[in-house]
């Protein structure tokens, strides 16, 4: 197996991208946030608001914003120009909500990173927003569902 922000030395280094042809580039992410059947009741009770604001919207927001600061967040990730950043949440089931975030470039790297980022930052901004009606809030399964430009693409299961 190859790790590519490895250099010959085993140390860690960007990858040069200077060679590959600028195309566009897309990829999705989800996560799930576990809220319980109570809170999810409560909130949509509520319209989805609460002291703190708007929950939904203001995790969209945060979420945009995670995308394009992944490259400050994450040591080898290149700074991109995205093209567009499309985040939606809406309840997996009784008790969890389903955040995707779907994110486009037209560059010479992906943007499955930048993907990853937004739906996590979207599920800690709920979290913050939700903490004060329980303690036993759990982000989970944060996961690529598909990639698509550049040399491979990839769908899961």
């Amino acid at each position: 197996m190859e790790f590519t922000h490895l250099d010959k030395d085993q140390r860690p280094t960007k990858l040069d991208v200077s060679a590959k042809t600028a195309t566009e580039r897309s990829a999705v992410a989800e996560c799930h946030v576990y809220l319980g059947p109570e809170i999810m009741s409560a909130l949509a009770d509520s319209g989805w608001s609460s002291k703190k604001g708007p929950i939904l919207d203001t995790a969209i927001i945060a979420g945009t914003m995670g995308a394009k600061k992944t490259s400050e967040l994450i040591p080898f990730c290149h700074p991109l120009n995205l093209k567009s950043v499309k985040i939606d949440i809406a309840p997996a089931d009784d008790a969890r909500l389903r955040i995707e975030a779907r994110v486009k470039v037209l560059d010479q790297t992906g943007v499955e990173m930048e993907a990853l980022t937004a739906a996590s930052i979207a599920a800690l901004t709920i979290y913050d927003m939700c903490k004060a009606a329980s303690k036993d809030i759990v982000i989970e399964s944060t996961r690529l569902l598909e990639k698509t430009g550049g040399k491979s693409g990839y769908k899961s299961q």
